[in-house]
């Protein structure tokens, strides 16, 4: 049965696609996926009325709108589909967890897993810190790059909360995988916590053996403050 809510924000964006648009933005994404044809500015104009909070669907139907606007062709639907999961990130019961596991694992690429991870783990965890240790361990044995990335960014926006020994527990195990989205991410947490500590970090590279792009991308702003 088709969900109202999914039927109006597809008639909106179908109304709003440019198919030109949709071919450069498909090509950019090295003509993985399919687009509508709505740039991020325009996208989020249109998106408002439906993320308001009178209009949103109850968060007992939140799971199967998701999973709905994930099957569509068109990625914007994927992007909608996260800032609608971010206005229930308070309310979310533990077990949605496995939703996000889909979202993460199903037509997979740096554009969703980095909000996710960000805007959706990260809350998640501190919720739910009881859950913390076992989906960690879960998904940096899965073999799966995307949740192994999911485990190194879902701290991006702790700042200075974030648990500088677990993001090194989690590079140890992860920084001999010869993968671009694993080590970019490497690069990319540490770069991010070297903003509020940068000498625990400058001493952590130092005396870990990292790959040039790990360690380039985690040296940018202790370089940079150097200057």
């Amino acid at each position: 049965m088709k969900n109202n809510y999914v039927e109006a924000v597809k008639e909106c964006y179908y109304k709003n696609g440019s198919s030109l648009k949709a071919i450069h933005m498909k090509h950019y994404m090295r003509d993985q996926f399919e687009y509508v044809g709505i740039q991020t500015p325009l996208r989020r104009k249109i998106s408002s009325p439906f993320l308001k909070k009178d209009k949103l669907p109850p968060v007992s139907e939140l799971e199967s709108i998701i999973r709905e606007f994930w099957t569509l062709e068109g990625r914007e639907f994927l992007y909608f589909s996260q800032e609608l999961a971010m206005k229930y990130i308070k309310v979310i019961p533990k077990d949605f967890i496995s939703t996000y596991e889909f979202m993460i694992q199903t037509k997979s690429w740096w554009d969703t897993i980095d909000i996710i991870a960000k805007k959706l783990i990260g809350p998640y965890m501190i919720r739910f810190p009881e859950e913390k240790e076992m989906l960690l361990e879960k998904w940096l044995s899965s073999e799966n790059i995307w949740l192994q990335r999911t485990c190194l960014l879902f701290q991006l926006g702790y700042k200075e909360n974030t648990d500088a020994n677990r993001l090194f527990q989690i590079i140890k195990r992860l920084k001999t995988i010869d993968e671009f989205f694993i080590q970019k991410a490497i690069g990319w947490a540490l770069r991010e916590y070297s903003k509020v500590n940068p000498d625990v970090v400058c001493d952590y590279i130092s005396r870990t053996e990292l790959s040039k792009l790990a360690f380039t991308e985690g040296m940018k702003v202790i370089n940079r403050q150097k200057n």
